[in-house]
């Protein structure tokens, strides 16, 4: 047995004008649930405190909570000293009971086909993982969308491509997804973070759908501008100027000896609106050793086209990529685009390795820069996050080229999953929280290492935004000044 300190939220709306947190301390086993906490307040301390459970085993999703802000299922996830229980973010009927029945409203039931059939073993295989959800709203509460629509939710959506998939169905699922937020979803992955039952909602339901409502006509005109511009120019963004391609010879010599190469994958951001970002990674590339070839024959990853369910030209996209790094004989190419590298990473399958600059540079060890004189922040991009699993490197590189840096809640920016163009007041929305989570921390300067999301934060936000890279070679100059001024 051990003894752990429990803070729990409390809150009676009869009685109580807000929630409050009142600490308990409780005896449980080793390795003991938040569940068995819970129960043990209830039994020994406070058995007016309310919560929900039942089948004590995962399976049932009636447990959920937040544990410390992050929604977990309260009989999986293991109690500890100090945390903090918290009702899912959605309206409270006491303490940790939520109210979830205007969800559960949403999620459609079957409507039976008089000729349906059972489906076939391959759609059987696709449904599986849609039909593991155990209803347990953790998505639902986690999911910013929700925060500034009306967005039906994940969840509902992800019902929506399991019935759509069966064909003993006959509901029309494609509009009723439509009505119910499914161009809303910035494809966060936020909702993968938390679900209990790790369902992709957004690749597995959210993407397809859009794809369906694509063959149908459905798809928002903004969507179909960019579609036709990766059709017309290879690029899902108008040029601005002279291209970074069109800038760079194909390979890149590094400043002194060779210590590792690289392929570099630019996408159509940094090539065609913002250039002189991929022109700075050159540079820091350059510094720190590191050859760089360029195959001039690239064009967009389809990442926009996959996003928005316009699939049709994407496989011919992917071959004229692989084929420009695989010619070459390039072992590992380089992405300083979170999108691209998420989309190289997960929806290709390639003869190489894909690495985000920050991997890269994390791997090799970087010359030191000399610091900057700023207080700088950080902006964790969903597909660099949790599209690649990448936390800790764009920061430690940071550290090393600020004299502070100041830590920032993680949350989407509201750039992502073409709702920037598709849905701007949403993304707007998102982008002004965004915009006020920067001013709460008093940095002089965002830095992030995704284009979409330096172009949308600095919409929302009066202090500068710069990518990485930058930042790294700004520190670079510095000590070259520093160094000349000394001798």
């Amino acid at each position: 047995m051990r003894e752990i300190r429990v803070r729990v939220s409390r809150f009676n709306p009869t009685e109580d004008a807000e929630p409050h947190i009142e600490e308990y301390t409780v005896r449980v086993n080793e390795g003991a649930r938040v569940l068995h906490a819970l129960h043990a307040i209830h039994d020994d301390l406070d058995p007016t405190l309310a919560y929900r459970y039942c089948c004590g085993a995962g399976q049932c999703g009636t447990c959920a909570v937040r544990v410390d802000g992050e929604p977990v299922l309260a009989c999986m996830e293991e109690a500890r000293d100090g945390m903090i229980v918290e009702p899912l973010a959605l309206p409270v009927l006491k303490d940790l009971v939520v109210d979830m029945e205007p969800v559960i409203a949403k999620i459609a039931r079957i409507c039976p086909r008089p000729d349906g059939e059972l489906p076939p073993r391959e759609v059987i295989e696709e449904i599986k993982p849609l039909r593991d959800c155990i209803e347990c709203l953790c998505c639902v509460s986690a999911c910013p969308a929700l925060l500034v629509t009306e967005f039906a939710g994940p969840t509902v959506i992800r019902q929506e491509m399991r019935l759509a998939l069966d064909p003993r169905d006959s509901g029309d699922r494609i509009t009723d997804a439509i009505k119910k937020g499914l161009f809303y979803c910035t494809t966060c992955k936020r909702c993968v973070e938390v679900c209990p039952k790790d369902i992709d909602i957004p690749g597995k339901a959210i993407e397809k759908l859009r794809e369906l409502a694509n063959r149908r006509g459905l798809t928002l005109p903004r969507h179909r501008e960019v579609g036709r511009l990766v059709q017309e120019t290879g690029r899902s963004v108008e040029r601005t100027g002279v291209t970074f391609l069109e800038q760079v010879p194909e390979v890149i010599e590094p400043d002194g000896p060779v210590r590792g190469e690289v392929g570099f994958f630019v996408g159509c951001m940094f090539n065609g609106r913002v250039p002189q970002t991929a022109l700075d990674a050159m540079e820091v590339m350059k510094r720190n050793g590191i050859r760089v070839i360029i195959p001039h024959e690239q064009v967009c990853c389809g990442s926009p086209l996959i996003r928005t369910g316009q699939t049709s030209i994407v496989d011919g996209l992917k071959e004229r990529n692989i084929e420009a790094f695989a010619s070459r004989g390039i072992e590992t190419v380089m992405t300083i685009c979170a999108g691209c590298g998420a989309t190289l990473k997960n929806d290709y399958e390639t003869p190489f390795v894909v690495k985000d600059v920050t991997e890269v540079l994390t791997e090799y060890g970087i010359e030191p820069p000399a610091k900057l004189d700023v207080r700088a922040t950080y902006h964790d991009p969903c597909h660099l996050l949790r599209g690649q699993g990448i936390r800790e490197q764009p920061r430690e590189l940071l550290r090393q080229a600020v004299k502070e840096f100041v830590e920032m809640p993680v949350q989407c920016c509201g750039a992502g999953g073409g709702v920037r163009s598709g849905v701007p007041e949403e993304a707007m929305a998102l982008g002004a929280m965004r915009g006020e989570a920067v001013k709460a921390t008093g940095a002089d300067v965002v830095v992030t290492v995704c284009p979409f999301c330096e172009f949308h934060i600095a919409d929302c936000t009066d202090v500068p935004v710069k990518n990485l890279t930058t930042i790294l070679l700004e520190g670079y100059r510095k000590k070259d000044a520093e160094q000349e001024v000394s001798e």
